[in-house]
């Protein structure tokens, strides 16, 4: 029986032989076939140009090796010879967009086209239809609150006009409080309001920027408790409004706060954990200012950029380092002694630089005095991003764009974009206003309307 084992082991039956000779003639003839169709199926294919492999867009990280894809700025002027693929979104732009000499000849037969890629709007129908629904339909239930109660001052309106950097919050509350989108029939509610202001709190001796977190927490607790709102939710349907950046760790005790409302604050970076893009909105952070507005043509406006702020990040410390001595844009590494409205009427770009935080008051400062922003803030979700096209009234750059930033903004002045975005800069000013009593499309309509935007498409019962 062993040996027959081992025979049997060692010498395969004729069958055995043939049927294995066969299955590797089969394999053989089947992957030469495969082989050959491959290679002359690709080579057609790439003679024809259906397939072409990707190729990488390369990231700007040092000025020496940068490729940089902004579409008015040209691969000859950088002194480089690569094969770059622009983002689609450019590609398009850049196709659509006459440049000057053409614009004449195109105008009548283009100007359908130019005038969708510069509009302001992402979606201007559908933004007009949704705002006057959002006008006609938009309830909102405020938590209410006596002025006899011991923090009225933090969760009311103030009495007096608001001021300041901070303003966006108070001017908010007090338009919402005089608005017909206050009911006082919480089943009727679109979005429930957390009055509490965060910029009150931060003064109020009492609590003080050490004890805001255990305020939100235990003011969160007690609506919780006496009402059924919040628990049916488990938030999401109610927000808060806060500009100051200490709104942003404000949340830190109240987790369901910070994960489930709804946060519209001024300091919206999506790079930082506790801002939700999308979930939370971004409002924009606005010095209030009364009288007309200044007004100063294009043509009268000689200086190319302007900046002027403290040094408190490493971005406006490499702005003035790399254009501090520059005749043409000019920088300064502390507040001006001389009114700021002279420089930004004067200049054609006014730079937003990031401090601390994403935000200050300088894009409203550029937009009211008629000058193009430049926005030098890496993860900051703008405001509006979601209504507005930012695209066609701003130039966006990465921190790592300061050192050809002159070149960006020169090629925009000689391309004429810039005086696009001037004129749109025109069309957006209302949007970025505060005013006593709220006029149509200005900040406080703009902000209600982010609110519809994220508001619950489920009706619950009480």
């Amino acid at each position: 029986m062993a040996a027959s084992t081992a025979s049997f082991l060692s010498s395969p039956p004729p069958s055995s032989l043939q049927g294995l000779f066969l299955l590797l003639i089969t394999t053989s003839v089947f992957f030469f076939l495969y082989s050959f169709s491959s290679i002359k199926l690709d080579n057609i294919h790439h003679q024809e140009g259906l397939i072409h492999p990707p190729k990488a867009i390369l990231p700007l990280q040092q000025h020496q090796q940068a490729v940089h894809n902004h579409p008015f700025i040209s691969q000859e002027s950088l002194n480089l010879q690569v094969d770059v693929v622009l983002p689609e979104k450019a590609v398009i732009a850049a196709s659509k967009t006459p440049l000057p000499t053409e614009k004449r000849n195109h105008e009548s037969v283009g100007s359908r086209n130019n005038d969708k890629i510069y509009d302001a709007f992402h979606d201007r129908t559908l933004f007009t239809e949704e705002y006057a629904r959002m006008k006609k339909r938009m309830k909102i239930y405020a938590y209410p609150h006596s002025k006899y109660e011991a923090f009225a001052n933090v969760l009311l309106p103030e009495d007096p006009e608001p001021g300041g950097n901070y303003a966006s919050e108070s001017y908010f509350k007090k338009a919402l409080f005089k608005s017909h989108f206050l009911t006082n029939d919480p089943s009727e509610a679109d979005l429930f309001y957390l009055p509490f202001s965060i910029a009150s709190l931060r003064h109020d001796k009492r609590v003080g920027v050490g004890g805001i977190q255990t305020y939100v927490k235990n003011y969160v607790r007690d609506i919780s408790q006496t009402y059924p709102f919040w628990n049916r939710t488990g938030g999401t349907d109610h927000f808060y409004v806060a500009c100051h950046s200490v709104g942003r760790t404000a949340m830190e005790k109240a987790v369901q706060v910070k994960l489930n409302a709804i946060q519209v604050v001024c300091s919206s970076s999506y790079f930082l954990a506790g801002y939700v893009s999308h979930k939370d909105a971004s409002i924009p952070q606005i010095w209030p200012r009364k009288g007309p507005r200044p007004t100063r043509p294009p043509s009268h406006r000689q200086n190319l950029a302007f900046y002027a702020g403290a040094m408190n990040s490493r971005v406006r410390e490499s702005l003035v380092k790399t254009w501090g001595n520059d005749s043409e844009i000019s920088v300064h590494r502390a507040r001006l002694k001389t009114p700021y409205s002279e420089s930004l009427l004067r200049s054609k770009f006014c730079i937003h630089a990031k401090g601390f935080e994403v935000n200050t008051a300088r894009i409203g400062d550029a937009l009211y005095y008629g000058c193009v922003p430049v926005v030098l803030a890496d993860h900051y979700d703008l405001p509006y991003a979601d209504i507005l096209n930012w695209e066609s009234f701003s130039v966006v750059l990465s921190a790592s764009d300061i050192p050809i930033m002159k070149r960006v903004l020169l090629e925009m002045v000689r391309s004429g974009e810039y005086l696009r975005l001037q004129e749109n800069v025109v069309r957006v000013q209302k949007h970025f206003q505060w005013h006593s009593v709220p006029v149509n499309y200005d900040a406080f309509y703009m902000i209600m309307y982010e609110l519809w935007l994220r508001r619950s498409h489920v009706s619950i019962n009480i």
